[in-house]
């Protein structure tokens, strides 16, 4: 697919941050600076608008997808950290739990003083595993996906979960999938959107109520969800942000640099499942996006592998979200 009739070729993207551990959850704020988890650092950081980067808290573990709530804390998922294998070229990325893996939680961060408060470290009678990606409804829930882990003979099946952010409920709501991963709601809050990482599928939920879904029989289905999208080609999907006008776009791991299908890049999907556009991105662990700036046309992508983040003007509007 052509980008000319999106995305102009010669207004790339520009680079906002470097020296970021694995950045992911990007959050953009209202005067222009962008919160990012680091989850190599265990930290929440914040990217200026100059470039410079401070550190909001420390969090240990592996904070992943965040999100500003209805009480303007900060809303982190940690999946624990990980054990990483650093690249000749400086790159890196997980191989796996850490060797001082505890489990995993959401947590509750202070912006203005740095305290970290673990909300949910259970959903019912199960410990959280890997945390990774978090969205609020109108109702001031949220949705997360605790993806599991991926270790170098099995992978650990993951789960949907609705939780309530004054700490007096979390239950499991779908399981299992297999490696869930970003998260997100539709423009009236009446489908939910779960990426999975190692299938690459893009699955729709009908929101019933807060913190219910309707779901489909298993079997004779394979998953309680609709298939919305899946790609005819080799590669991963990662976190995922919504724009104004309902289509979802998932961040996608891919080959480094190629501006086909197939490349890294922004996978951009329509609410009835058809490819609208893809965006390439020059590292191979293109994770996460978020929208913000006055129109909110500004798209903040974080580049993992390489440790930036990147800004480019978006030609669609973002989703407001319901929080932050």
């Amino acid at each position: 697919m052509s980008l000319a009739s999106t995305i102009d070729a010669t207004r790339g993207p520009s680079v906002a941050a470097t020296g970021l551990l694995f950045p992911e959850g990007p959050v953009a704020l209202e005067d222009g600076s962008v919160l990012v988890t680091e989850i190599g650092a265990g930290r929440l950081s914040l990217v200026h608008p100059d470039g410079g980067v401070s550190t909001v808290a420390d969090t240990g573990g592996g904070p992943n997808g965040a999100a500003i709530g209805p009480d303007g804390l900060c809303y982190v998922c940690n999946n624990g950290g990980f054990t990483w294998k650093v690249e000749a070229d400086g790159q890196r990325h997980p191989v796996g739990r850490a060797a001082d893996y505890a489990g995993g939680r959401i947590e509750r961060v202070d912006l203005r003083t740095g305290r970290v408060e673990r909300l949910y470290e259970r959903v019912g009678d199960k410990p959280l595993s890997g945390p990774n990606d978090i969205v609020f409804d109108a109702h001031g829930g949220f949705w997360f996906t605790d993806l599991g882990h991926m270790g170098p003979d099995s992978i650990e099946r993951g789960r949907i979960c609705y939780a309530r952010a004054d700490g007096s409920l979390a239950r499991e709501v779908v399981y299992p999938l297999l490696t869930p991963n970003g998260i997100g709601l539709s423009p009236d809050g009446r489908t939910l959107y779960v990426a999975e990482t190692v299938t690459a599928r893009l699955w729709a939920f009908e929101v019933r109520a807060p913190g219910e879904l309707v779901l489909q029989a298993m079997p004779p289905f394979l998953s309680p969800g609709r298939l919305l999208y899946a790609p005819s080609h080799c590669c991963l999907f990662d976190s995922l942000a919504v724009e104004a006008n309902g289509n979802i776009c998932v961040a996608t791991i891919g080959i480094a640099g190629e501006t086909r299908l197939g490349g890294a890049g922004v996978t951009v999907i329509s609410p009835e499942g058809a490819l609208v556009d893809f965006v390439p991105m020059p590292d191979r662990a293109t994770t996460n996006l978020c929208f913000g700036g006055p129109d909110r046309r500004t798209a903040w992508v974080t580049q993992s592998r390489t440790g930036r983040l990147l800004k480019l003007a978006w030609p669609r509007e973002g989703l407001r979200l319901n929080a932050g």
